[in-house]
């Protein structure tokens, strides 16, 4: 089995509000195209490509079922992404606590 490089980027697969709550559906359960477009009001071929974007990003997977095609989450990407962002929450948890601190003080000399 060979590993393709992914196709696209994970962060800009997930910037749309509708590969999002694809992604969010997709992780509670395998689901079909049909049962997907139910949710959403676009056209079949709109949530097609919402999943292409996802397959190439890696965040979901698909498998043919008789004659139709189920899709699942496969979240593995995103643990990338968590451990990116938690170097940006520690920054942002000090510059936080001395905002805290310096409101407080603020407060106190009046």
């Amino acid at each position: 089995m060979t590993i393709q490089p992914l196709k696209r980027d994970v962060l800009q697969a997930i910037a749309d509000p509708t590969t999002a709550q694809l992604i969010q559906m997709l992780s509670t359960k395998e689901q079909s195209i049909v049962s997907l477009c139910t949710h959403f009001p676009v056209t079949r071929t709109a949530i097609n490509k919402h999943l292409a974007v996802l397959l190439d990003a890696g965040l979901v997977c698909s498998e043919h079922v008789g004659r139709e095609t189920r899709y699942s989450a496969h979240l593995e990407q995103l643990i990338a992404v968590k451990d990116w962002l938690s170097c940006y929450e520690k920054f942002w948890d000090r510059k936080l606590t001395t905002l805290k601190h310096f409101v407080e003080n603020e407060d106190r000399g009046k």
